[in-house]
């Protein structure tokens, strides 16, 4: 009885336990039931969670052009190869869709890709051991060309699939780098994952990234475990906002003469250092800025410098800055061009040493500050900082030129020079450029005031922005005048003196006169710092070379700043000056940038280069048109088979110097050879012939990836590698070297 009287108690409280047990289950289901919630988690919600695909729509990145429209930088599409290997994706379809057999298609891929047959098969192997639905292949699978795309379709290798993926495209090259910049593929995190975007690393992609971007949209649908959509699958779908386009004040023909002869330059005389600046003094328009060394931004790999040293590297500039001293001294007051001075040595105190003149303070004697301008001489430009100015003065007229301050130029990076201007000698030796730095921008502003009647113009790139989706212009920037140091008649005076620089007796800039312009200017020849001795490096080599010139002298139209760091001269023939670099990179640059704005020359009776007026071509015979167009000494290249011109790169009415390539293009279009074209020619072929054009290098035209005969398809891509020539033929005049002997800046 007892026994019995325990398994009875133990079985009431098995049962009470089983009751409650059921109870509590059972109410847990009923209350999930009607609520529909776990741990404060709606299981409607997280359902719809899990079986709701969403997927972001990539905003097109905002395209960069040039001034004219001529596009510098885009996305291109490119592909992303990968492999479905789920069976489970083929089910109850007549075609597998998934990869069959491993062994087969990495026989096939491979040689495409170039890569390892094992590879592509332990990649798709080891896919379907972990239960994955698909699996990709590395580098080698990613930013896959058209062409590389459709040569792999046509294997109709099932399981293999593409995903389109945009990479930033600069179909110029170097043109232009270290404005445009660059910008990369960059991770972020959202909330369904990680996104790939392209982000501004530098130049005008990091500067303007934030409206470049764009917004992404996005989409969302409802679907089953093979991820296809359910027959009612709620989608949702937001547009994304395309980036808006970005307008330079770059021109493009400008822009490309000066890159071809920079790249000439630097191959032959290997300088450590290379700038130059073209500008528009009348609106403060960067019409084009290079620097050496540059990069390629579509593989910006092994940079020597990523500085865009125009605006970012302060230097001290040399007598280029004795510009800025005459017209500080002409408005003031205090100055008269025929005053005597005793040129040589001048000490402004019995303390400091003595501040030679550049030809070891030998001097000219007794001469004028005219002449002394035309010689570059430092004794006349101390003595007018420190005895006819005075210190302060002269610290008031440099803060008016704003050699304290950055232009706020619209780039990244600037960095303002520093005035030096502690100790007297400091205070006197800056108004020969030495000590003080500034930076060439800094120079160009300034010069805008002497060039545009005491006005001091704003110094800009960024011509526009507009909204890429419906076009309209967002904002335009719009010259403006950001200070008036000197007056207008001070501006005449210096334009004057500037031209003796020039065309003078005993100016140091003859190298830099132009046959059709009148060129003012001013030559410097700085020495460059030497931080293990604190002193300065000696050595011609060893010297800054630079000029700031515009043209023509009466209004002018195009200024100019261009100087060469440390570069190997030439002795074989003589003494080689810096300036010869220099001069043959401004006269190039100045003399076709002058014509092809269709400045008229004011040196007429020198000009020996008569226009052509292009006639209308369009409709005419090849065989006319060649004739007509070889006897006024024009290049003629036919595209194409057919007899009659149906487009050229030239418009009726066009006015073309001697010597130019006019491209014709007939029916039947088919590849010229391009070998030795210039890049410019090149890309007028392209946009003639709408190629899709690749560039490597700079120069003139070594390869080309379409041969020559071969039909020109619309959209076709062109490649074409480009390299400097090994020797270069610069002007050489024993007078005007002897002239630049004496041209130096140095203590």
């Amino acid at each position: 009885m007892k026994k019995n009287k325990t398994t009875h108690m133990m079985a009431g409280i098995l049962i009470v336990c089983f009751v409650g047990l059921f109870l509590l289950l059972t109410g847990r289901f009923l209350y999930i039931q009607v609520t529909g919630v776990v741990d404060n988690v709606s299981l409607k919600d997280w359902a719809k969670e899990k079986r709701t695909a969403s997927y972001s729509i990539e905003a097109e990145r905002g395209k960069i052009y040039d001034s004219s429209g001529m596009l510098l930088a885009y996305d291109r599409p490119t592909f992303r190869l990968y492999a479905i290997v789920d069976k489970a994706y083929s089910k109850n379809l007549k075609e597998p869709k998934h990869v069959e057999d491993p062994e087969k298609t990495a026989e096939m891929l491979a040689p495409l890709l170039n890569m390892d047959k094992t590879y592509i098969v332990k990649q798709i192997k080891d896919g379907i051991e972990k239960g994955r639905t698909q699996v990709e292949f590395g580098a080698k699978g990613k930013q896959l060309s058209q062409k590389k795309k459709e040569e792999i379709e046509a294997l109709k290798l099932p399981g293999i699939n593409f995903t389109e993926e945009a990479i930033r495209y600069y179909p110029n090259g170097k043109f232009a780098s270290h404005i445009i910049g660059f910008a990369q593929e960059s991770e972020k995190k959202t909330d369904t994952g990680v996104e790939q975007n392209i982000t501004g690393v530098t130049g005008i992609e990091k500067e303007m990234n934030d409206l470049l971007a764009g917004k992404d949209g996005y989409i969302s649908f409802e679907r089953d475990r093979f991820n296809k959509k359910l027959l009612d699958p709620n989608e949702k779908i937001k547009k994304p906002h395309d980036g808006d386009d970005i307008y330079l004040t770059i021109d493009q023909k400008i822009q490309t003469l000066l890159e071809d002869v920079m790249s000439q330059v630097e191959d032959k005389y290997e300088p450590e250092r290379l700038t130059a600046i073209v500008m528009n003094p009348k609106t403060g328009e960067i019409l084009a800025m290079s620097n050496r060394p540059s990069y390629d931004p579509n593989n910006p790999a092994d940079v020597k410098n990523w500085y865009d040293d125009a605006i970012s590297t302060p230097i001290e500039p040399g007598s280029t800055m004795k510009i800025f001293t005459w017209a500080s001294a002409i408005e003031e007051g205090v100055y008269n061009g025929a005053d005597l001075y005793k040129s040589g040595k001048y000490k402004i105190n019995k303390q400091i040493r003595a501040i030679p003149d550049h030809n070891y303070g030998k001097g000219w004697g007794t001469i004028s500050y005219d002449e002394g301008f035309q010689r570059s001489s430092n004794v006349a430009a101390a003595k007018l900082a420190w005895e006819k100015l005075g210190p302060e003065k002269y610290l008031e007229y440099l803060k008016a030129f704003d050699f304290d301050k950055e232009t706020n130029i619209d780039l990244p990076g600037e960095v303002k020079g520093k005035i030096l201007y502690n100790w007297p000698l400091e205070k006197a030796t800056t108004a020969f450029g030495q000590g003080s730095t500034i930076t060439p921008i800094q120079q160009m502003k300034a010069a805008t005031a002497i060039a545009n009647n005491g006005k001091m113009m704003q110094p800009f790139v960024l011509k526009k922005i507009v909204d890429a989706n419906n076009g309209t212009i967002i904002e335009e920037s719009k010259p403006k005048v950001v200070g008036e140091p000197i007056s207008p008649e001070t501006s005449k005076q210096m334009l004057n003196l500037m031209e003796s620089v020039v065309n003078g007796k005993y100016g140091t800039g003859k190298m830099y006169a132009l046959d059709d312009y009148s060129v003012v200017g001013k030559t410097g020849t700085a020495q460059i710092p030497d931080p293990e001795t604190g002193g300065y490096m000696s050595g011609v080599e060893n010297n800054l070379y630079s000029f700031l010139g515009m043209a023509p002298k009466d209004d002018p139209q195009l200024m100019m700043y261009v100087s060469i760091k440390q570069p190997k001269l030439f002795f074989e023939e003589g003494y080689e000056h810096g300036a010869t670099p220099t001069s043959f990179i401004f006269k190039n640059v100045m003399q076709n940038g002058l014509h092809y704005m269709d400045i008229k020359p004011d040196k007429s009776e020198n000009n020996k280069t008569q226009k052509v007026k292009v006639p209308d071509l369009v409709g005419e015979s090849v065989t006319k048109v060649k004739q007509v167009l070889a006897e006024k000494d024009i290049h003629v290249t036919v595209i194409g088979s057919g007899d009659t011109i149906t487009r050229a790169n030239v418009a009726v009415g066009d006015d073309i110097l001697p010597g130019k390539r006019v491209l014709l293009l007939t029916e039947n279009p088919s590849m010229p050879s391009v070998i030795g074209w210039s890049m410019r020619d090149v890309l007028q072929l392209a946009q003639l012939t709408e190629l899709k054009l690749e560039t490597i290098g700079n120069g003139y035209v070594v390869k080309q990836s379409i041969q020559q005969g071969k039909p020109i398809k619309e959209n076709a891509y062109l490649g074409v590698e480009l390299k400097p020539p090994n020797k270069l033929k610069l002007e050489k005049n024993t007078e005007e070297k002897e002239a630049q002997q004496s041209d130096g800046d140095i203590e």
